[in-house]
């Protein structure tokens, strides 16, 4: 049985669970998090990676989730410059479309001034025929509305939280599963396993926040053993990459004749990111993958607007994940509500023995420090209060420069390390920001970073995701912390993988 007991013990390793057990170790809460898989592996890493309102939530009537969410806008900008920036979105209209331009005009009045906007511009008019924005464009789209919302790297954005909370003092597991969990002698008993060694271990706690994303309910049924669990509505979202099919950094908006709508955004400077899709998923969701008919909606739509048809032969990746909605009863899945739900659960004040549960329903990434904020309210009910509320101001790590400080960063960095090639200066400033000059350390040529596995991702990159970012496998590296995934070929990923597992066996043989 272990000694130490937690304050906390958090099941998930998304951006809810590791938001929290952020906030809460900040605050003076000793906290512990199991994340099954790596961090970001699930829905964290496959959302439409926007920090944005909801421009089309307002629809459904969502005014308080939309405007927490522009609220969010800048505050998470400020924290995390380095991996969120500005992105202007262009939406375009004709007659008899849609929804009609003075609606469309309405929303975006609101949607400009429901969330305190400082920094960001404000919604424009384009005439489409003189604006370059409209030269990939079918010519009956002649007019637009230009508005402001945010880019994110997401899961680097789930890892920087999860790497702020161990530097603060949290104990955070990756490839940790939760095989029990059960109340005794007003604690919580948490049996884990490593899923990488088999090593078995236990954990004790005050409480237990379930922030398991789309397993919330799996948890709730085994871990628990409640059969009757039937929290979340899964709802599969599925973005295409192709391709670029435009060029400049805006970004578009389509709508649909089936009144859902779909973004297209610049995607690693060489690609088009397109999606997203709606609908209800019913299987496990690590098996979740685009469907045919999926693939044939989105290119479909994105072709109505643009002159050049988008073609599966223009497919060179794509990606799937599962939204663990809060079961409102909506009929259609891009009704349900994407709000949160926080649920305290067996909790009665003069119940000594009855430890409490916390479970986490819905979110998303823009309204995710919030939803932490709302979870140590409760988590304060639960078992005392610490600290105060601090997150607003703070930065992640390597976010601690100007909000609008990001070329001034690349040109210090290019400054320090004049080997690298711009474009490399400027996507490390884009993952690490400050601490890129960690990763480069003392090197003071390119063959000083080691083995060039491809693209630009050398050695170095690699051993500081391994030894700083809990980086494991060559789909954590390509995928999930660098983004290298697209740039590099099979042969390239095969050294890299063999490079991974020979830096793993030196490690396991030193122990």
């Amino acid at each position: 049985m272990a000694d130490k007991i937690h304050d906390l013990f958090v099941i998930g390793g998304g951006i809810n669970g590791c938001g929290i057990a952020r906030d809460a170790v900040g605050r003076g809460y000793s906290v512990a998090l199991a994340e099954m898989n790596d961090f970001a592996s699930g829905t964290s890493s496959a959302a439409t990676k926007l920090i944005h309102g909801g421009l089309r939530y307002l629809e459904h009537y969502e005014f308080r989730l939309v405007r927490e969410a522009l609220m969010e806008r800048e505050i998470l900008w400020a924290m995390a410059p380095h991996i969120i920036w500005p992105m202007r979105f262009v939406l375009p209209f004709q007659k008899g479309g849609v929804r009609p331009a003075w609606l469309v005009r309405l929303g975006l009045f609101l949607y400009d001034h429901l969330g305190g906007r400082k920094l960001l511009p404000a919604t424009r008019s384009l005439d489409l025929r003189r604006d370059p924005a409209g030269k990939p464009l079918k010519p009956i789209f002649a007019r637009a509305f230009e508005y402001s919302d945010g880019w994110v790297d997401d899961a680097r954005l789930v890892v920087l939280n999860a790497r702020d909370a161990s530097d603060k003092g949290a104990l955070i597991m990756p490839r940790t599963k939760v095989v029990s969990a059960r109340r005794e002698n007003g604690l919580w008993t948490i049996e884990t396993v490593d899923t990488v060694s088999g090593i078995a271990a236990v954990h004790r706690a005050r409480m237990l926040v379930n922030a398991a994303g789309p397993w919330v309910d799996h948890v709730i049924r085994g871990a628990f053993g409640k059969n009757e669990a039937r929290n979340v509505r899964l709802v599969q979202g599925s973005h295409i990459v192709v391709k670029k099919k435009f060029e400049g950094p805006r970004a578009y908006f389509f709508q649909n004749p089936d009144n859902r709508i779909i973004f297209a955004i610049p995607y690693e400077d060489e690609f088009t990111l397109i999606g997203t899709t709606d609908r209800d998923f019913s299987g496990d969701p690590k098996d979740v993958r685009i469907s045919q008919e999926e693939t044939e909606y989105l290119c479909k739509a994105a072709s109505e607007y643009f002159k050049e048809p988008v073609r599966q032969d223009d497919i060179v990746w794509t990606y799937a994940g599962i939204r663990p909605l809060f079961d409102d009863g909506a009929t259609k899945a891009q009704e349900a509500t994407r709000d949160y739900v926080l649920k305290l659960d067996g909790f009665v004040g003069s119940e000594v023995n009855r430890a409490p549960l916390l479970n986490v329903f819905g979110g998303k990434l823009t309204t995710y420090r919030r939803l932490a904020e709302h979870a140590l309210e409760k988590i304060g009910e639960a078992i005392g209060t610490k600290g105060a509320p601090w997150t607003a101001k703070s930065h992640l790590p390597g976010g601690d420069f100007p909000v609008q400080g990001y070329e001034a960063e690349v040109t210090k960095l290019h400054k320090a390390y004049p080997f690298l090639a711009a474009s490399h200066a400027r996507r490390l400033v884009r993952r690490y920001g400050t601490r890129a000059s960690v990763l480069l350390g003392t090197a003071g040529k390119i063959e000083d970073l080691g083995r060039l596995f491809g693209s630009d991702l050398y050695e170095a990159e690699v051993l500081y995701l391994m030894a700083h970012e809990w980086a494991r496998t060559t789909n954590d590296i390509l995928w999930r912390r660098s983004k290298k995934g697209l740039h590099l070929s099979h042969s390239e990923v095969a050294l890299l993988d063999q490079f991974i597992s020979e830096i793993i066996q030196r490690q396991v043989a030193a122990q």
